[in-house]
């Protein structure tokens, strides 16, 4: 659990750099994510390589990858317009979100979010954090305390937007990771591909 600790800590410290207000202009905010995504893959790699063993791209994993992102996206854009309906600040915190990606290839912030940010974020997140909680803590408490830890790493934002985002999404990964762990894969998938749409391909406007 020591190790577990210390890498949430990396993840917290990591994550208060890119997104709090005040230190996040002094950092390139793409650079800093892509870096941190090594960083997280690298320590679930060093302290519990088998989440290597449980990818399985098969066509099923595929498919219930792309279905579940595309509810994933639809679920936001529910989201948006009843929060930019009952909330003034809702719409100008969610746009704040897209201003990171001004000036930058949209060919490459999909590379990026397909093939590193998005897969890393699931192995260090599901696949090692709640993993290892869930061994150490029960299945149902593995879940929980992983989800607010995934929440949690985004508060430094000051974004209420951005943190009931991540609090959403660590509940429907983490959830799928609790009730189906056997589909690591196609969670995987899923948020790389959201990541992708939400972001660049399909952004919520």
């Amino acid at each position: 659990m020591r190790r577990l600790t210390a890498t949430l800590v990396v993840a917290f410290v990591l994550w208060a750099l890119m997104f709090c207000p005040l230190t996040a202009p002094r950092f390139d905010f793409w650079c800093m994510m892509a870096g941190s995504a090594l960083i997280l893959t690298g320590l679930a790699t060093l302290f519990a390589p088998a989440w290597w063993e449980r990818l399985r791209f098969t066509r099923e994993n595929i498919l219930l990858g792309v279905a579940i992102a595309v509810v994933l996206w639809l679920l936001f854009w529910v989201g948006d317009k009843v929060s930019s309906w009952l909330f003034a600040f809702a719409r100008p915190q969610v746009d704040s979100i897209y201003t990171i990606k001004e000036g930058v290839s949209p060919v490459l912030l999909s590379l990026l979010l397909l093939f590193l940010i998005g897969p890393a974020e699931e192995i260090y997140w599901r696949g090692y954090v709640q993993e290892r909680l869930s061994r150490k803590l029960g299945a149902k408490r593995g879940f929980l305390l992983a989800t607010a830890a995934y929440t949690l790493v985004h508060v430094p934002s000051c974004n209420f937007m951005l943190i009931m985002a991540a609090m959403l999404c660590g509940i429907l990964w983490g959830g799928l990771y609790y009730l189906y762990p056997k589909r690591f894969t196609a969670i995987l998938i899923s948020h790389a591909l959201w990541d992708a749409a939400v972001f660049i391909w399909f952004p919520i406007m």
